[in-house]
């Protein structure tokens, strides 16, 4: 007998959307309707967040009279719904009792499409078209979740993907068993013109699905010989992140992929729900990764770095600017890579940045550093790495560029920088200074002074 399953939609969606899916499992899994439970929730009201959905969830799961709130069960998310899920798991800590997570076209680190949701065009096209007190609304809080580089995203992966005592995901039957699909195709017509944009299935960034993350540490506060750069690495401790690995689907897209599901895909969402073993989770993937792998060779290799910058104090860094330059083989100038970059609206010390790895030619790459510099906007304070009391300071730039070589991890296996269709995060922590750094400072001193 199969475990029950939930199915979570996604914003702007109604529970609706999952009749196919629950008519294909009841079908070719052989579940009874009642075990096939479809979750719906309000996610276009603007004062309504995801973390209140992920309670609601808990609430209503305690209440159903078809699953048991103790017993085991499946779940299967599109979109946002895997925001709302992760969200309920990881501040209720049940992730011992769900067993499978298929993860349709998840929004896992957000959407391009967020920020432009909240306008008042968003509100047209997605927002509460029903006559009531939030008639046009398009659920500002939610968006405000979903936005890529937002600070919902970033505590979150904080809380189930980099918790240093709690393994949220992972190849046992203690964890769930997480199956990430996303669609190759964007959208067609007026809908691909709004909508569509590179590296996505036309709502969410192949990048941003998959939950195999990582983390980098820059924490100029410290000495170079005090552990200043940090990579996670793949995987860590018992976590094999990269278990959990992307797997697109030909000829579908964000929409479709919920209701007009392939073949293909049916078959795969199938036997993954079949896996209760890890040697069974090793087996399925090596499928898949077979299945899959004709559909992504023929998709450009994006992937996407979500960057936080704050001081000593966690104070917010709002003006910086982040740029790779690389070397190519025999060539002796650096060149800038090119980045797509989205600052987070509600605080730009968060920001998304979207690179095209068949751009960068990592294998022809011989030298390759990242700059970083940042501006408090005043001459009085400065941002400054750490520097030792019996260095001489030679410099009053109040504005220093920080330049790290990253030639080192290019190809190394468990630190390489690059890795088509992750996330990784990057956490950057600088001194905010009174300036001038060795004399009497200009924001505070004494009047009786006699320099």
């Amino acid at each position: 007998m199969p475990n029950p399953i939930i199915l979570i939609h996604g914003y702007s969606d109604e529970g609706k959307s999952f009749e196919t899916w629950k008519k294909i499992l009841v079908k070719e899994k052989g579940y009874r309707s009642e075990q096939v439970q479809i979750c719906s929730y309000k996610s276009l009201t603007n004062e309504v967040t995801i973390k209140d959905i992920a309670e609601g969830f808990d609430r209503a799961l305690r209440i159903n009279k078809h699953i048991n709130s103790t017993e085991p069960f499946d779940a299967i998310v599109h979109s946002t719904g895997i925001l709302v899920l992760r969200s309920w798991l990881s501040v209720y800590g049940r992730h011992r009792q769900i067993k499978h997570i298929i993860a349709l076209a998840p929004s896992s680190f957000g959407s391009p499409l967020a920020h432009k949701g909240r306008s008042w065009i968003g509100a047209i096209f997605k927002g509460n078209k029903e006559l009531k007190p939030d008639f046009l609304e398009a659920g500002d809080l939610v968006l405000d979740g979903l936005e890529l580089g937002s600070r919902f995203t970033w505590d979150l992966a904080h809380r189930d993907l980099f918790d240093k005592d709690t393994i949220f995901y992972g190849p046992s039957a203690d964890t769930p068993y997480v199956f990430t699909f996303c669609g190759n195709t964007q959208y067609k017509g007026l809908r691909g013109l709004v909508a569509s944009a590179p590296g996505t299935d036309g709502t969410v960034r192949w990048a941003g699905c998959a939950l195999n993350s990582r983390k980098i540490t820059l924490d100029f506060t410290k000495p170079d010989e005090d552990g200043r750069y940090d990579i996670t690495d793949w995987p860590v401790d018992k976590r094999t992140n990269l278990a959990m690995p992307f797997i697109p689907v030909e000829g579908i897209n964000h929409a479709s992929i919920i209701e007009n599901p392939s073949d293909e895909l049916i078959k795969m969402v199938i036997q993954a729900l079949d896996v209760n073993t890890e040697e069974g989770y090793k087996n399925w993937i090596q499928t898949a990764t077979k299945i899959s792998k004709q559909t992504l060779a023929a998709m450009d290799p994006w992937q996407q770095f979500v960057v936080r910058a704050h001081d000593e104090r966690g104070d917010p860094i709002t003006d910086y600017n982040l740029q790779f330059y690389k070397i190519s083989s025999n060539k002796t100038d650096w060149e800038p890579i090119a980045i797509d970059v989205h600052a987070y609206t509600s605080d730009n010390s968060y920001r998304c940045f979207h690179v095209n790895l068949k751009d960068l030619d990592a294998q022809n790459i011989q030298s390759l550093k990242l700059e970083f510099m940042a501006s408090t906007g005043t001459e009085l304070l400065g941002y400054y790495e750490y520097v030792a009391d019996d260095v001489k300071i030679t410099t009053t730039d109040k504005s220093p560029t920080f330049t790290i070589d990253l030639t080192p991890f290019l190809h190394e296996k468990n630190k390489k920088i690059f890795f088509p269709f992750t996330t990784t995060i990057i956490e950057i922590i600088l001194n905010r200074e009174p300036l001038p750094l060795r004399d009497v400072n200009k924001i505070m001193f004494f009047m009786d002074r006699t320099d």
